[in-house]
């Protein structure tokens, strides 16, 4: 099988060629290059976090979630990740489950209510 664009290079070159895509808000594109990077590298939290990203600003939010899970089962003091979870269920109207995620996130960032 003839590789890609997408696919083409090492981790390294596909990594930066899926960042710049994110950061031109290419997201599809970015979830294109980054589904396979998380294949090939599932232990980095790196590349699975920015593919979260990057489906949920494309709106994949199942898919999303299912990443986020991912890291969140791995790392459970992993901030971004939960807070990301969060708002990813948000969006799915899932408030209830959205709450707990959200105040973890916070308390893993310091943020405490004011009384």
């Amino acid at each position: 099988m003839k590789p890609t664009y997408y696919d083409h290079g090492t981790p390294a070159e596909r990594w930066e060629r899926a960042r710049r895509y994110f950061d031109a808000k290419d997201y599809a594109d970015a979830a294109r290059v980054l589904s396979a990077l998380v294949e090939e590298v599932p232990e980095q939290t790196g590349p699975r976090l920015l593919l979260a990203r990057a489906y949920y600003h494309s709106a994949q939010l199942r898919r999303a979630e299912a990443e986020l899970r991912t890291i969140v089962e791995r790392d459970p003091v992993e901030h971004y990740a939960r807070l990301m979870l969060g708002r990813t269920l948000e969006r799915q109207a899932r408030h209830e489950e959205a709450e707990q995620h959200l105040r973890i996130a916070a308390a893993l960032a310091g943020d405490f209510p004011q009384e």
